[in-house]
């Protein structure tokens, strides 16, 4: 029974755990994930600016091709409420069915309608966008003033027919 408790006396339970940190700390496992949470939020910041700049620029792109197309249909002469459902069919298949923009943050103002042949007619709209990733709120947290809410304008004129 002695010479059990001297082995036993030999056998620390901590023993097997140093031994298995020490191996970790000379293998340099840890590194990695070190390295990875430092490269993280870069890496979610870049992919959150790309998901966000494409939405901005397809946003930018409906709005400026539907103040195009109220202007057109203003250059034929029409009048202001057949030149918005021009502006809402441009943007919506059918309107107010499927749209690909929030029309409810849209504001549409109207230059020239039913003037003299020759002049011009234009159409402006605002859209405030708003982001779908935390980018805004970090935008915002740091500062950034206008780009933490932006606001896509488009502006179209044609001569009235």
């Amino acid at each position: 029974m002695t010479r059990l408790l001297r082995n036993g006396a030999n056998m620390n339970p901590l023993k097997p755990l140093r031994a298995g940190l020490r191996r970790i700390r000379a293998t340099e496992a840890g590194q990695s994930l070190v390295e990875f949470g430092m490269v993280l939020p870069l890496f979610l910041v870049l992919m959150f600016g790309l998901v966000d700049f494409g939405r901005a620029f397809y946003s930018w792109m409906i709005v400026t091709n539907a103040a195009r197309e109220g202007a057109r249909a203003g250059a034929v002469q029409k009048d202001w409420p057949t030149m918005q459902t021009a502006i809402y069919n441009s943007m919506c298949n059918p309107y107010p069915g499927s749209c690909s923009l929030d029309t409810t943050k849209m504001t549409l103002t109207p230059l020239g309608v039913n003037g003299a042949r020759g002049d011009q007619v234009s159409v402006r709209i605002n859209y405030a966008f708003t982001y779908v990733t935390p980018l805004g709120n970090m935008i915002a947290l740091v500062g950034g003033g206008s780009l933490a809410t932006p606001t896509l304008s488009a502006y179209a004129s044609m001569r009235l027919e």
